[in-house]
């Protein structure tokens, strides 16, 4: 401490975010001594006064209010630590989603030299070609095909599909008209019980 400013050191690292969260545990350690030693020397101060020794109850007081002075700057600095912690790691987060941004942007355009405008050009045009081309050849087979043709077509399409459904064979013996009813099972009278004598 210096000329009644605390001195905080420089945090040394890339970033120092430990290194300010430990100056800000520390300051807050200080605050709490402080704030214990300014409850002793208000109490000293009473007792001082009681006993008749006015003037050191005084200086006692002055050094009470100079140390709550250096209470009142010590919390600016926990809170300007705090801002400083938070900043920094909202900065990391923006810092994290740039570069994101920078190898999304990477990916696009290796992607744009693999497609340039006129490949995809190139390629729609070929695809309507062949499109157009094969709706030709659809027109010219239909129009050259006769009634007889599709009548052919749909037979053949017909035994294909037979083919396909699998039916079972039909038996070639013949099957007997009427199935012969089993006759009744007769009760037969249960035994008697007798009692023994």
């Amino acid at each position: 401490m210096r000329g009644g400013k605390l001195l905080l050191p420089v945090p040394a690292g890339p970033c120092g975010q430990e290194q300010l969260k430990q100056q800000r545990d520390k300051l807050r350690q200080y605050q709490k001594r402080i704030s214990l030693n300014l409850e002793r020397e208000r109490a000293l101060a009473g007792q001082l006064l009681r006993e008749g020794r006015k003037e050191k109850a005084v200086l006692l007081l002055k050094k009470k209010r100079y140390q709550e002075q250096l209470l009142d700057k010590t919390e600016n600095q926990i809170s300007n630590l705090e801002r400083m912690v938070q900043d920094i790691e909202f900065t990391q987060i923006e810092m994290k989603v740039i570069e994101g941004l920078k190898i999304g942007n990477e990916c696009l355009n290796k992607m744009h030299q693999v497609m340039s405008i006129e490949e995809v050009e190139r390629i729609i045009g070929e695809t309507q070609d062949a499109v157009e081309y094969q709706r030709q050849i659809d027109e010219i087979l239909a129009g050259s095909l006769t009634e007889d043709d599709e009548d052919a077509i749909l037979e053949e399409l017909n035994i294909i599909t037979q083919e396909q459904m699998e039916l079972p064979e039909v038996p070639s013996e013949p099957l007997p008209e009427k199935i012969p009813e089993a006759s009744p099972v007769k009760n037969r009278p249960k035994p008697e019980l007798v009692a023994a004598s």
